[in-house]
């Protein structure tokens, strides 16, 4: 199925939520000097214009991107996200947004690795146009070596099937992320059984699967699935309105990770109550984080989730 286009959703609240951990996962790993591959199994284009075309159509970005633009209080890992979604646009206005594979490109390291996969045609070809411009402007600035080449190596195909041949990566240090349309309910089973294999090849990596919280059982149900899978764990979901009846619109999204950084879970207990504030629409707005590891037997052992509105 290839009718999802991301830019429909660009920079929206599920937008943030992804991203702004993603940064945060890269930035750990920034911490020792030895290089790190970044696998992005569904990348989609890279980059989204906001002033027009698919975005402009429902404007979601205003219920993520847009509200945190002119804030002065940000907490600090969210400002470094902002400043990141800044610096692209050095006009001041908000014309563009970055997808993960941009995100990365700009927090990784020159000896990091950057492998992108995304199965939409038009979006591959956008997604490597992209990237293209990208080292067109930093060859000009004199900043960094060609970015195409070892350093990212994009590809057109099915980031699930492709991810076997990834792992383990050659410094055996990783992040994938994993966040398929969703469109088909066999992703969500894509997803765990991908999850599965990839900690039989690669135990020691960190994995960040982003989905989206809907009334269809699929979603209600993943996240208990995904606990079942070895290696520690923490999930987090940001909620910003109450759910319209008729169950339509993405009120809701998670991001899962599994062998996260001691440092993610005191760093979302201080950024989730702001979002859940700034981003909020009404009384149901509300995050929930939880953490756990898998105990013998295949049990779940989870410490208390904490859940605010």
């Amino acid at each position: 199925m290839l009718s999802y286009r991301h830019a429909f959703h660009a920079g929206n609240h599920a937008d943030v939520l992804k991203h702004f951990v993603t940064i945060q996962l890269l930035q750990y790993l920034n911490q020792k000097d030895t290089a790190y591959s970044y696998i992005d199994t569904h990348s989609g284009a890279g980059v989204y214009a906001l002033d027009g075309g698919y975005a402009s159509k429902n404007a979601e970005f205003e219920t993520g991107i847009g509200p945190l633009w002119n804030r002065t209080d940000l907490p600090a890992p969210l400002k470094e996200y902002v400043d990141l979604v800044k610096a692209m646009n050095p006009s001041g206005k908000m014309r563009y947004y970055p997808g993960s594979p941009y995100c990365a490109d700009q927090v990784a390291r020159e000896q990091d690795r950057l492998r992108l996969f995304e199965l939409h045609p038009a979006d591959a070809k956008i997604l490597a146009d992209n990237f293209r411009k990208v080292e067109a402007h930093a060859a000009a600035q004199g900043v960094r070596p060609t970015t195409r080449g070892k350093r990212v190596i994009i590809t057109k195909g099915d980031g699930f099937h492709a991810l076997k041949a990834m792992l383990p990566p050659p410094s055996r240090r990783g992040l994938v992320l994993i966040d398929p349309p969703y469109e088909d309910k066999m992703d969500y089973r894509k997803v765990k059984d991908t999850l599965a294999d990839a900690l039989v090849r690669f135990p020691g990596g960190t994995y960040a699967v982003w989905y989206p919280v809907l009334q269809r059982m699929e979603s209600r149900q993943f996240a208990d699935k995904l606990k079942q899978l070895p290696g520690e764990w923490l999930h987090v979901t940001l909620t910003i309105n109450t759910p319209m009846p008729d169950g339509f619109g993405l009120h809701s999204s998670g991001m899962f990770v599994i062998n996260p950084p001691y440092t993610l879970e005191p760093m979302l207990k201080e950024i989730m109550p702001y979002l859940v504030k700034v981003l909020g629409k009404d009384a149901g707005a509300k995050f929930v984080l939880e953490s756990g590891q898998p105990m013998a037997g295949r049990n779940t052992s989870a410490r208390r989730p904490q859940i605010s509105k």
